[in-house]
């Protein structure tokens, strides 16, 4: 638990005596390769740390499935949709490699709010940053060329490493053999 614990004190603030109450109301999970962590139609229950590996979050569109999201280690995810309406999900995540997650139920999480407020704290920075992630995935997406979009992933390199082309050119909103193209002239 020491990499979340560390990615919380990189967040906020906290005593040692917290700290050790939050991380001990998660619990290990591991998941193999091309394993599911939740399936359209099923209702998310969780928040999930991932200590190592790597999952993308995905849906079904016209017989395809679209990559619209890819975390790796020291990022938080959940479907936040489901979990908050309770009602069942449109997305898919799966794992892209064997994955160990750190994993929280939303009653466990709304228990910590309440009892701590640097929780709060940090829960709300997550989200933020998360949600901030998202914009800039709907800008890129919009305002980017195709080129564009693949040399920001580049900055993120161990994306390029890790993820299977077929899910990256979904992700970036391109065919497989555009990504190929791409990769072959920027090199």
């Amino acid at each position: 638990m020491e990499e979340l614990e560390n990615f919380i004190k990189s967040t906020i603030q906290v005593d040692t005596s917290a700290l050790v109450t939050i991380v001990s109301n998660f619990k290990v999970r591991s998941v193999a390769k091309g394993k599911f962590i939740l399936k359209q139609g099923h209702i998310a229950t969780d928040y999930f740390f991932i200590k190592s590996g790597a999952i993308r979050i995905y849906y079904d569109a016209d017989d395809k499935q679209i990559t619209g999201w890819i975390a790796l280690e020291n990022e938080f995810f959940t479907e936040l949709s489901s979990l908050k309406s309770q009602k069942p999900s449109r997305f898919t995540i799966q794992t892209l490699e064997d994955t160990v997650l750190l994993t929280i139920t939303n009653d466990k999480m709304e228990k910590l709010y309440k009892q701590y407020p640097e929780w709060q704290q940090f829960g709300r920075l997550v989200w933020e940053t998360a949600f901030l992630k998202v914009i800039d995935g709907i800008l890129d997406y919009q305002t980017k060329t195709a080129e564009e979009r693949y040399l920001t992933a580049l900055e993120r390199s161990d994306l390029l490493q890790r993820v299977p082309l077929k899910h990256l050119s979904s992700y970036l909103g391109i065919t497989p053999t555009s990504l190929s193209r791409l990769r072959k002239n920027i090199k």
